[in-house]
């Protein structure tokens, strides 16, 4: 029997950060695992400076997401400055790059995923920082302002966490229980499913794919490699009710 932490994500507009070269910033289909663990981050109050913390939240957290609706893909252009190269100068933060003297305009894009909506299963290793129930009391009041992956995705909706014992996964996923006020959006049948450990997941894995979003430092936008089991799990149809 496992504690799992389960809550819902959902906002008109959500970017999950992917590879970036150039000018282009793509977002990945489904909340990476840096993110969900910059938003418990946010939640609890712990600092990107804070490496030790961080690192820590984010070896202690095995993360699933079920993706009940994919959302619609949305690229904004628009133009952005940026500091001429010079050797010797490294920017690590934005602050950085807009307090050099001569700044260049240039054309950039940046993809979003529109009324996307995620359920997120938490499971932390024995001897934790942060219980299951610790992370579900911060994310109801949380101590930074919560987003989805950019400043200009703020949370349309409640979170409501909630903590539940289960034997797998997938019993856990099944017990959550959510309002239906996007019964409209979330789609019926098997949807897509992720997670990280499958020890005791009750799913069938389909394939593996790799991503590079462990967080090695928040401070410097590190990300090693990590892999994710993908398959589909069925769910039922949210009723319609109509007053």
């Amino acid at each position: 029997m496992r504690d799992y932490l389960i809550f819902r994500l959902y906002s008109p507009l959500a970017s999950w950060g992917d590879i970036a070269v150039g000018e282009y910033r793509p977002s990945f289909a489904h909340p990476s695992k840096s993110a969900i663990v910059g938003f418990l981050a946010a939640a609890l109050g712990i600092r990107r400076d804070e490496e030790e913390r961080q690192q820590r939240l984010a070896e202690s957290c095995s993360f699933a997401v079920r993706i009940d609706s994919t959302g619609i893909l949305l690229r904004d252009y628009h133009t952005t400055q940026v500091p001429s190269d010079r050797k010797g100068i490294t920017h690590y933060t934005r602050k950085s790059e807009l307090a050099m003297e001569e700044l260049n305009t240039i054309l950039s894009s940046r993809d979003y995923r529109c009324d996307a909506v995620y359920t997120v299963a938490i499971c932390v290793s024995e001897g934790a920082p942060h219980a299951v129930q610790v992370l579900a009391a911060a994310l109801k009041k949380p101590v930074f302002t919560l987003y989805l992956g950019r400043k200009s995705c703020p949370l349309s909706l409640p979170l409501q966490p909630q903590v539940v014992s289960k034997e797998t996964l997938r019993e856990a996923l099944e017990s959550a229980s959510f309002g239906d006020e996007l019964s409209n959006i979330i789609v019926a049948g098997a949807v897509p499913i992720c997670w990280e450990d499958d020890s005791a997941s009750g799913l069938e894995r389909q394939q593996v794919i790799t991503r590079r979003d462990a967080p090695r430092s928040r401070k410097r936008w590190q990300f090693a490699e990590r892999r994710e089991n993908y398959g589909t799990m069925k769910k039922e149809e949210t009723p319609c009710t109509s007053a």
